[in-house]
């Protein structure tokens, strides 16, 4: 049995220790944003924020994460924004620079994008390079960096 808290409410989940976060958030909470890609915590699809940090939840045990909030795709647009359903800036950035194609890798993308303008409002390219190192099949690189600066430009110009 673990406890763990994800998009703010807390559940306990009858799994082994060892199971990996990605699978008690599809098998077990039917949570299905969070996507399988490579199993080895490379590819970025699995990516869920805990406390805040972008972690791959493919490879890590659910044993290992008590006592820490989980945020997933579905619970992204209640972070700062305190209205369940409603979606959170890069989601919206996302659809407005038509970023994804076949959209498999995206939420696992969108949820790195978010922690990266977090902490880095208007990143430069570097900064980017270095922070998103999810893989996307379809090659919207492009198109995921133009979202990401027009995001950081929306930012400076509120904060003018």
């Amino acid at each position: 049995m673990a406890r763990i808290s994800v998009n703010g409410d807390t559940h306990d989940v009858e799994v082994d220790s060892d199971t990996p976060l990605l699978w008690v958030l599809r098998d077990t909470l039917g949570l299905m944003g969070t996507k399988y890609g490579c199993g080895a915590a490379l590819c970025g699809a699995c990516t869920v924020h805990i406390n805040g940090i972008p972690i791959r939840s493919c490879s890590l045990p659910v044993g290992s994460i008590a006592d820490q909030e989980i945020t997933t795709i579905e619970g992204l647009g209640r972070q700062g924004l305190g209205q369940d359903g409603a979606l959170h800036p890069v989601q919206e950035a996302w659809l407005a620079l038509d970023v994804p194609q076949c959209g498999y890798c995206q939420s696992g993308m969108i949820m790195a994008v978010a922690a990266l303008l977090r902490e880095k409002p208007s990143p430069s390219d570097a900064e980017i390079d270095a922070a998103i190192t999810n893989i996307c099949r379809c090659g919207t690189y492009q198109r995921i960096r133009a979202a990401i600066h027009a995001l950081a430009a929306q930012q400076v110009s509120r904060a003018r």
